[in-house]
């Protein structure tokens, strides 16, 4: 995942070692060396995350993030503190301020690159909330409401498996007004906790006596149903290798034991809002389907909503110039499905192949049947090989698995696929143009088969 970072700090020699440290995992940077700089930069180049020094001569940096956050137009940007200062109070000026998160200099690369891509998420998902709400709007849809999502987040399920009494002591100061929060100290019940009910947050500590906690990790992530819900580790300082490898399992984001208050109580809310988001863009698909905005045999999007949808996802890539992926997939010789088996076997398969897509892309990712057999996925944040990749693998599980037509038939079904990336000044209509093309060919090419636009 690439975004665009502003870095800011008056120091020179700070904000060069940051930005070599940012390009070096490819993210695109952007310099400033003073508060009003930093506030105007902000406006002008539409970063996805701010870096923040606190200590800056004009403006210092909880000035800065309380104009950015009173700014309509900077006010969803994910501020990072970056500051030599470590008293508490200090980080409960720059949570008070508005602040999404804190880094201590110097900067431990692991957490650096772990804040900016877990904010940097977490805006990719507030922005496609954001567009889709706009849609909703535009179909006549209530918007969401900002203080039954606050009382939303202050009874979210919350699930702690830690048995240091110390830090269980800290935590639940710190998450005092958290009405829905459970704490867990015997941790052979921990697996049986985990599945018996829908969190909106687990806090797995690392450094558990009975058990690994990596494990429970896991867990949560092998199972369908616990694969999206957030995940927060409490870890050792210097356990540089826990880490990474919780990172690998899907882990969110981590404290460092001993546990701050300030710090657990900032990422807390961080993963919740996450949560809230990814709740938000499911309620605004079920006020979808009331709208008939959804192909009532699949439950996919149809055409209405992708024609609607699709041209504000593509005029805000090109204002951000970020990459956005269609890919167009279409059943392999589905009029001979139709003819032996008739309608109701087609229809059977249709609705097989959408579950099986819809199950195999990401929650942000737009799905819609547009035709009879012909379905789309938009990809934003996607370039063209990657969304190669996840065409191919759609490809595979489709051919893999025969689908039950009948109690008595099973058949085999294959799928093509033509794919194409935004180009530069080029419209919704032209993108699909280009992916229909490359459809086209691979179909021509003999199917079963992913064709990428030029």
């Amino acid at each position: 995942m690439t975004a665009k970072v502003l870095v800011v700090d008056d120091v020179y020699v700070i904000r060069k070692v940051l930005e070599a440290k940012l390009i070096s995992e490819y993210f695109e940077v952007i310099l400033a060396g003073s508060g009003q700089e930093a506030l105007d930069k902000a406006i002008n180049e539409n970063p996805d995350i701010v870096l923040l020094d606190v200590m800056m001569p004009d403006l210092d940096g909880f000035e800065v993030c309380r104009r950015l956050k009173a700014d309509p137009r900077t006010a969803h940007i994910p501020v990072v503190m970056v500051t030599g200062l470590d008293h508490p109070s200090d980080r409960i000026t720059g949570l008070e301020a508005g602040a999404d998160d804190f880094l201590t200099k110097p900067a431990n690369d692991v957490a650096l690159f772990a804040r900016v891509r877990n904010l940097v998420r977490l805006k990719t998902m507030f922005d496609e909330l954001r567009v889709r709400e706009s849609t909703s709007l535009a179909l006549g849809l209530a918007p969401s409401d900002p203080a039954l999502d606050a009382a939303r987040q202050l009874d979210a399920a919350i699930l702690v498996i830690e048995d240091d009494p110390q830090s269980v002591d800290q935590i639940a100061k710190a998450l005092r007004q958290q009405r829905g929060l459970v704490v867990l100290s015997d941790i052979d019940a921990a697996p049986a906790t985990i599945n018996g009910r829908e969190w909106d947050l687990v806090i797995v500590s690392l450094t558990l006596e009975a058990t690994d906690g990596l494990r429970l990790c896991a867990l949560m992530r092998s199972s369908e149903r616990l694969r999206q819900t957030p995940v927060l580790v409490l870890s050792r300082s210097g356990d540089n290798r826990s880490l990474l490898k919780a990172f690998e399992l899907g882990v969110n984001d981590y404290v460092t034991k001993p546990v701050d208050r300030a710090e657990i109580l900032a990422r807390v809310n961080s993963q919740l809002r996450r949560k809230r988001f990814q709740d938000r863009l499911r309620e605004t698909m079920i006020l979808s389907v009331e709208m008939a905005v959804i192909d009532p045999l699949t439950g996919l999007h149809n055409r209405r909503y992708l024609d609607g949808h699709l041209a504000q996802r593509v005029s805000q890539a090109q204002l951000q110039h970020r990459p956005l992926t269609a890919v167009l997939l279409d059943i392999d010789h589905f009029k001979a499905v139709n003819d032996t088996y008739g309608h109701a076997g087609g229809d059977v398969v249709l609705k097989q192949i959408a579950q099986r897509i819809r199950l195999n892309v990401r929650g942000v990712d737009i799905v819609a049947r547009i035709g009879g057999e012909e379905f789309v996925v938009i990809m934003p944040e996607v370039d063209l090989e990657e969304a190669t990749l996840i065409a191919q693998r759609l490809l595979r599980i489709t051919a893999r698995e025969p689908f039950s037509v009948t109690d008595a038939v099973e058949l085999t079904v294959t799928t093509s696929a033509g794919i194409a990336q935004l180009q530069y000044a080029e419209d919704a209509a032209g993108l699909l143009r280009r992916a229909d093309a490359a459809l086209y060919r691979a179909k021509a090419e003999g199917r079963n088969r992913v064709v990428a636009a030029g």
